[in-house]
């Protein structure tokens, strides 16, 4: 029996995801679910912040007047609801499908790569990024990209960014400022990524006080952003996933399942099971048995079947999905053997749940 998609947010590939934004702003999709300055501005600066649901965003809108005030509602994200994943459709224009980042962690060529480290256990070599996403950003077009410095030569980077004009920042004021300087010398679309809301999310947790503060800065942030951006530019607000609070007894252990697998990779939201050979029917089934009340349960196939990671899955990259994939629908998140450390995490993303699946996607003229 298939898990059924019921309080699931489907991701809408074809209309308004993050996966369409830059093939709309770019001219290449239709453009109509854009918010109006979007549209009309002669430039624009996409600014991705990293973990802001449209949920956090609703709940705190005392806290975040700027996004609040700003025209547009919420978009869906991707499945999985992951940073990796997210990003890298936004950047190609793709589901995850079709450019095979499927998660934080995933297998490929035998050994698991930790996407976002670019990274794999035991002290192997990483693979070269365009043996595993082939695709270039921003349809081939060298976009200016206003990020953190330290993320120049990352393999992640060469990933998702492949063809970007990588533009580093060190503080929130130097993004403003290199934002503004190249609307100034005539970029039409500059991409700003911030990913302070994620890091304190993970963690402190959405109860914190912090997180209350870490939004604010963020509004602050976008504030400072339309102060400094000229009427003709528009700023366009949108993040990659939202988040789900997590307790330490929140991470549920699957002790039961791990006899049967040879490794999980995922993240504790969306956890892949890789089974052992001739195991995979058996794994689905106790997989079941065990977090299926807790859990939309499926197959590879019946996940790839739903579409909800995109069509045209080719290669290697259905491989790179769990035999087996427990998509969390309560507040728990699944523990990785060979990740302990994961379970410190206060918030979790990547499955489809409103508060991870519902992004903001918000616009507003500049008013320097």
């Amino acid at each position: 029996m298939t898990s059924s998609l019921d309080g699931a947010v489907r991701p809408a590939l074809d209309d308004a995801s993050v996966a369409g934004l830059v093939p709309a702003l770019l001219g290449a999709r239709d453009a109509s679910w854009l918010p109006a300055p979007a549209r009309e501005a002669d430039a624009v600066v996409l600014l991705v912040l990293d973990g802001l649901g449209w949920n956090s965003l609703c709940e705190h809108a005392e806290r975040m007047p700027e996004l609040s005030g700003m025209g547009g509602g919420p978009i869906t994200t991707i499945v999985p609801s992951t940073t990796a994943s997210a990003l890298t459709s936004i950047t190609t224009g793709l589901a995850p499908a079709q450019h095979g980042i499927v998660g934080y962690r995933m297998l490929f060529g035998g050994e698991v790569l930790n996407v976002l480290r670019w990274s794999v256990e035991r002290g192997s070599r990483a693979p070269d990024a365009f043996d595993v996403q082939r695709h270039t950003a921003f349809l081939g077009r060298p976009v200016p990209v206003v990020t953190k410095s330290e993320f120049r030569r990352t393999g992640f980077t060469q990933a998702h960014l492949r063809g970007a004009r990588f533009v580093g920042w060190q503080t929130t004021a130097a993004l403003v400022e290199l934002c503004v300087a190249e609307v100034e010398a005539g970029e039409r679309l500059v991409y700003a990524y911030y990913a302070g809301v994620d890091s304190i999310a993970h963690e402190f947790g959405l109860h914190a006080r912090v997180w209350r503060r870490e939004l604010a800065a963020a509004d602050t942030l976008v504030g400072e952003l339309l102060d400094a951006l000229p009427a003709r530019a528009a700023l366009l607000v949108t993040a990659d996933h939202g988040q789900v609070h997590l307790e330490p007894d929140s991470w549920i252990a699957v002790d039961d399942l791990a006899p049967m697998t040879t490794a999980m990779a995922g993240d504790g939201r969306f956890r892949y099971l890789h089974a052992r050979k001739g195991a995979a029917r058996e794994l689905l089934a106790a997989a079941r048995e065990t977090v299926g009340s807790r859990a939309w349960v499926w197959s590879r196939a019946e996940l790839l079947d739903e579409g909800v990671m995109g069509e045209g899955a080719t290669g290697s990259v259905p491989g790179r999905i769990g035999d087996v994939v427990l998509a969390a629908r309560d507040a728990i998140a699944f523990v990785d053997p060979a990740l302990p450390g994961e379970a410190r995490l206060r918030s979790g993303h990547g499955s489809l749940t409103p508060d991870e699946m519902l992004v903001p996607l918000v616009a507003a003229f500049g008013r320097g």
